[in-house]
């Protein structure tokens, strides 16, 4: 197991991450953050925490869970709970933790969908490892780390997993 980022990493990579959010968008008013279910949540908290920090307004924000949508497991569509967050004409950002082959990305772009007409959806990600199956990219990076299929990107956070870093297995 290797470290890739350590607690002042992420940190400071969080901060960039919410400041090209800031000088993207020329007007915050009309931004949504969605925080992908697990550890997408935790980065996006951070990510609106900075916000509100820098420019002192507070993002409407929603937890995503993406179970539902997802292409490879059977669902009752009937029990999916969306968050209640007006997304209508909105910029919306996802967040994730780690873009790999971009499927829960297409789940959550689905269940944006679902809760309403975005006017854009962009894409944070802490960590891109590549390997894409569906042609999917994000609008901010923390850090792009080449892997190999035997490969694992691990992100923990203190709020989940009680350590803050980034590593990298081999499986």
């Amino acid at each position: 197991m290797k470290v890739i980022l350590d607690k002042e990493t992420i940190r400071r990579t969080i901060r960039r991450i919410s400041y090209e959010i800031i000088e993207k968008n020329k007007s915050l008013d009309d931004i949504v953050i969605l925080g992908i279910k697990t550890r997408g949540v935790n980065l996006a908290k951070r990510i609106i925490e900075n916000v509100e920090a820098i420019e002192g307004i507070k993002l409407p924000y929603g937890d995503l869970d993406v179970s539902g949508y997802r292409d490879d497991v059977e669902v009752d569509k009937s029990k999916i709970i969306l968050p209640n967050v007006n997304v209508v004409s909105k910029t919306v950002v996802l967040v994730d933790d780690v873009l790999y082959t971009g499927r829960t990305i297409r789940a959550a772009m689905d269940a944006v969908m679902d809760i309403g007409r975005a006017s854009k959806i962009q894409l944070a990600v802490l960590v891109d490892r590549g390997h894409r199956e569906l042609p999917i990219t994000a609008n901010y990076i923390g850090k792009n780390i080449p892997t190999s299929s035997n490969e694992e990107i691990k992100v923990h956070f203190e709020e989940t997993d009680g350590e803050e870093q980034v590593t990298l297995t081999s499986i």
